[in-house]
């Protein structure tokens, strides 16, 4: 058996019907109709259209704010850092560790949890208490991109 040889059962195909190809078979309107707006050329309904009633997506009421140029960053607290092996820190390795799982548009870093060793950690963002606490256990965070 190959893959040129596979062919749909019989009755699941149909010959496709040919329309206004004279009066012996559905010619004139071409099962159209007469008049009307779906008799036409060109014709299509439009997405969400409910005959004339208010569609729902204009029933619905309207609420809030989707900002198009939102970017989201991969978070982690310092709290996290501590508990992890090792005393070097950057996207790539934390993706190795299985710590983050999505980069998106960077990494943060944020000040939750404590910190009692020294650990370098590069970043795209840190918070100002991530900042604070990584440099009072005498380690150091470099920002990355700026």
């Amino acid at each position: 058996m190959n893959l040129s040889g596979l062919k749909p059962p019989d009755g699941q195909k149909h010959a496709k019907r040919r329309v206004g190809r004279g009066m012996g078979s559905r010619g004139k309107t071409s099962g159209r109709g007469h008049k009307g707006q779906r008799s036409v050329s060109g014709y299509s309904k439009m997405r969400g259209f409910e005959g004339g009633q208010m569609p729902l997506h204009r029933r619905l009421p309207k609420r809030g704010f989707k900002n198009i140029f939102r970017e989201e960053f991969a978070v982690i607290n310092v709290g996290r850092l501590a508990k992890l092996e090792g005393d070097s820190f950057d996207a790539a390795r934390l993706m190795e560790l299985g710590v983050v799982k999505k980069l998106g548009a960077g990494l943060k870093i944020l000040g939750m949890g404590e910190l009692q060793r020294a650990i370098q950690v590069r970043a795209h963002k840190f918070s100002e208490s991530a900042m604070k606490k990584i440099q009072a256990a005498g380690g150091s965070a470099e920002v990355l991109g700026a």
